[in-house]
Formats: C-alpha cells, structure tokens, sequence
C-alpha cells in the first residue's frame, strides 16, 4: 500500500535524490553513497534513492509502521524481535 507521504518522498527523490536518501536512511553510508552516485550523473542517484524507498516501504508492510528500525545498506530489523509484533504501546494501558 503507498502513502501519501511514500509520494511525498518519492517526489523530493525525482528533485533531488541525495534528500530522499537523507530522509530514509538518515546520516549513513548510504547517503554517502547516493551523495557520490549523483555527483556521477542524476540517474545512478535517483535510482538508489528509489531503492531506499522501496526498502522502506517493504519493512512498513512486513512490521508496521514504527515497528522497525533502519539497520543500513538498506536493511531493517523489527523494534521487537518477533515478526508482525504489535507496538509496545498497543492496547489498553493500565
């Protein structure tokens, strides 16, 4: 499922990639590396921001919104070791 702010992402990756890359994957090496591929030509760069986004939105179907955290090279694990976990805040509180 896309949301509106993967479109909101995808269009800053269409202006400029290395913000895109910024955005997904914070201050990494892969911001580095878009960083590079974008100084070699706009394409390689789009193409690895779109990648990123891709990922991302992989990891929000496999565990949720907020339920995963961005390991690098465009990996992510879940918050809570068990797949599909709900958030640690979900349900009633007491």
């Amino acid at each position: 499922m896309v949301r509106s702010s993967d479109v909101v992402l995808i269009l800053v990756a269409i202006i400029f990639p290395p913000a895109a890359a910024a955005f997904v994957s914070g201050c990494s090496c892969d911001l580095c590396i878009n960083v590079c591929l974008t100084i070699l030509g706009y394409f390689p760069g789009l193409l690895h921001s779109l990648w990123l986004i891709y990922k991302k939105m992989q990891a929000e179907e496999r565990y949720g919104r907020g339920g995963f955290v961005y390991v690098g090279n465009g990996t992510y694990q879940p918050v809570h070791n068990a797949p599909n976990a709900p958030p640690a805040n979900y349900g009633a509180t007491a």
